[in-house]
């Protein structure tokens, strides 16, 4: 499985001969254009096996989701048996890319520094859109705990509120920060480093606490 790069999921079969609908979570169109060799993974998680894609093409209008043909399926009872399998490529077929465009998974894991002091800031945990590239970041600093009081519910008569009292869990606090060259000015692939120049404000504003203020999905 590390050698292989999950690029989306079959979702429903598409007419009569076989084809499928994928929801895609890569960048990179040609993964679901392109004929060649993908690998399929079932919704149980067994390994991975190899398949060719034969064709594929985008539909116009529906955000992320491509239409695929698959060799060997050829009906539309073995399309619908591929429902919920996962795509994936091998990871060393990147596509080329631009000047100062990134892999998300290159992404994933780098240490950011702010330019200005050289304090260690944290880590990315995520990359999402939300009209331009956002790194969410989690804190090496995390805001201290406040003391809560602690409650006795053996002095809590109606069962009604004993349910309503839920003991708090500790929330990781992150920050969201724009992945723009003028706050992002330094990325650093081979040592694992981004260097951000954040506007006065920046990481007090975006402060946002993990299973609170959450706004990416799952992948």
């Amino acid at each position: 499985m590390n050698d292989l790069l999950e690029i989306g999921t079959i979702v429903a079969p598409q007419g009569l001969k076989g084809e499928v609908r994928v929801s895609s979570i890569s960048d990179f169109p040609e993964r679901f254009v392109k004929s060649g060799k993908r690998w399929l993974q079932s919704p149980q998680g067994e390994s991975p096996q190899e398949i060719t894609l034969i064709k594929g093409r985008y539909i116009p209008g529906k955000e992320n989701i491509y239409i695929v043909q698959i060799a060997g399926v050829e009906n539309r009872e073995q399309a619908e048996n591929l429902r919920g399998y996962k795509l994936f490529v091998e990871t060393s077929d990147r596509p080329i890319l631009e000047q100062d465009e990134y892999h998300v998974s290159d992404l994933i894991g780098m240490e950011v520094y702010h330019q200005v002091n050289g304090e260690n800031i944290g880590m990315i945990t995520d990359v999402f859109w939300a009209g331009n590239d956002i790194l969410e970041v989690k804190l090496h600093q995390q805001p201290t705990p406040i003391e809560e009081k602690t409650i006795d519910l053996s002095k809590i008569s109606r069962i009604s509120k004993r349910h309503k009292v839920k003991p708090k869990t500790n929330k990781i606090a992150t920050v969201l920060i724009p992945f723009v060259k003028e706050i992002v000015p330094i990325v650093n692939l081979p040592e694992k480093r981004l260097e951000i120049n954040p506007p006065k404000g920046l990481l007090e504003i975006n402060l946002s606490i993990e299973g609170e203020n959450s706004t990416n999905d799952d992948n």
